[in-house]
């Protein structure tokens, strides 16, 4: 292929990379948007056959890897539930990471003593920042997943034992960029994946949609500068991107937990420990039914439901769907209150409920729903707890204290949709539950909306 068309189309695909995230940053635009991106990828990718001096030498191979991917990405993508979203995008994350430092490998490999020390530098950076985000991103995927303990995990000497591993980490490279050779650069990508697996251990279910930000600009990081290894604009301009948005949406979300990036990360190894006061106390709560939930909206003159994970795991969006549009023939106000970490990954309610065909309209983010709370006559808390829990304001120490929240303890009436007593994913009990205002209505989230709409349209 002519060099100036390959860099005219290795241009356009970098265009629609750029647009693919104006695209994204609008739930109304997001569709739209991630199909430039996939034509974007797709272009860059078959660009890489006809690069201008290639030799292909191991063309089955690749072919094979590519078709490889598309056999199990594919059915993965389709067949996944909204509520193991996020675990997928772990794992997507993690995946990227480790290839980018996997690639670097082999190609300081190949250019042996004749690498330059831009490249080298390029190249330890590339290993050490790409196994720290794959094997942080499997112990991410563990926590979403619930296949480890959600809770920070912290052991004596924790600290220690990490910043010892980052001072190996540190020596290594300096070691490999002085030296050269195998041995030092196996053994600098071994302390990072241990790193890796030490730095996100500490970090709470609650902060977890932070982390996997982070991981996901680190892998942008690692893939702009194994870009610049391989001489390839195109990577280096996509890895910038990525690793440009994920440190905002980072900033965006530690700003939404109302906390440090630091703290989120080692806030478990100074938080104080929790008094526990023996025996579990048995209090008492108002649970009402289908029929009570009813009557409550149906004299209501405005609602807001918000939503969380509890609703992803029910599949329950449509039936919300259509008790809002109820409500709303009924003339009675309706809006979404939106918590920027609602779920288990940033937006993850946006996307549920786009799913659903939710007028972008309605969805109301935490910032503004929170001044209508005294003036809203229900609110309809359908599988959320963290992001209501009044301990965030009232309890220091707890693992989301400092976090803002919606505060539905203002609204006339709360009811809770659950299906247990159970706490939420940052593991504390909420007081909200006990409150005197606060109905709860125990079973299957889209169980218990299908009664509801049912008893409403019998009024």
């Amino acid at each position: 292929m002519n060099r100036n068309l390959y860099d005219l189309l290795g241009l356009v695909a970098a265009i629609c990379f750029i647009m693919a995230l104006k695209g994204l940053s609008s739930p109304k635009s997001a569709r739209r948007g991630n199909i430039i991106g996939a034509v974007g990828a797709t272009l860059g990718t078959v660009l890489v056959f006809w690069a201008p001096g290639s030799s292909h030498k191991h063309l089955p191979l690749i072919l094979g890897a590519i078709a490889f991917g598309v056999l199990v990405g594919v059915p993965a993508a389709r067949r996944i539930q909204m509520t193991q979203m996020p675990q997928l995008v772990a794992l997507f994350n993690g995946v990227g990471g480790g290839a980018a430092a996997l690639v670097s490998t082999v190609e300081y490999l190949k250019l042996g003593n004749g690498a330059t020390t831009a490249e080298i530098l390029a190249t330890v950076f590339t290993v050490v920042v790409g196994c720290i985000s794959f094997s942080g991103s499997i112990i991410t995927f563990l926590k979403l997943q619930e296949l480890m303990t959600t809770r920070p995990v912290v052991f004596p000497g924790g600290r220690f034992v990490i910043a010892a591993t980052l001072a190996g980490v540190v020596g290594t490279a300096g070691w490999v960029i002085n030296s050269g050779g195998t041995s030092p650069l196996l053994i600098m990508g071994g302390l990072s994946l241990a790193f890796g697996v030490l730095f996100v251990l500490p970090v709470g279910g609650a902060d977890v949609p932070i982390v996997i930000s982070l991981l996901n600009a680190f892998t942008g990081l690692t893939v702009a500068a194994s870009g610049y290894v391989l001489q390839a604009t195109l990577l280096i301009v996509a890895g910038t991107l990525v690793g440009a948005s994920g440190t905002i949406l980072t900033r965006l979300m530690a700003a939404a937990m109302g906390r440090s990036l630091f703290g989120t990360l080692f806030g478990a190894f100074t938080a104080k420990p929790q008094e526990s006061s023996g025996a579990a106390e048995v209090r008492p709560v108002k649970s009402g039914s289908a029929d009570d939930v009813a009557i409550l909206l149906n004299y209501a003159q405005r609602v807001v439901i918000v939503p969380g994970f509890g609703l992803a795991v029910a599949q329950a969006q449509h039936t919300v769907r259509e008790l809002a549009d109820l409500l709303s023939a009924k003339g009675i106000e309706v809006a979404y209150g939106i918590h920027p970490v609602a779920g288990r990954m940033p937006g993850h309610m946006n996307v549920l409920l786009a799913e659903a065909n939710v007028p972008y309209e309605q969805l109301v983010e935490m910032e503004e729903v929170n001044p209508t709370f005294p003036q809203t006559d229900v609110v309809l808390v359908v599988g959320a707890n963290d992001v209501v829990n009044p301990a965030a304001k009232t309890t220091p120490g707890c693992p989301i204290y400092g976090m803002p929240i919606l505060d539905v303890a203002q609204a006339g009436n709360v009811i809770f949709l659950k299906r247990s007593m159970r706490p939420g994913f940052a593991g504390i009990e909420n007081e909200l539950l006990y409150d005197a205002k606060t109905t709860l209505l125990f079973g299957d989230a889209k169980e218990s909306l299908t009664k509801v709409v049912s008893a409403l349209k019998a009024l």
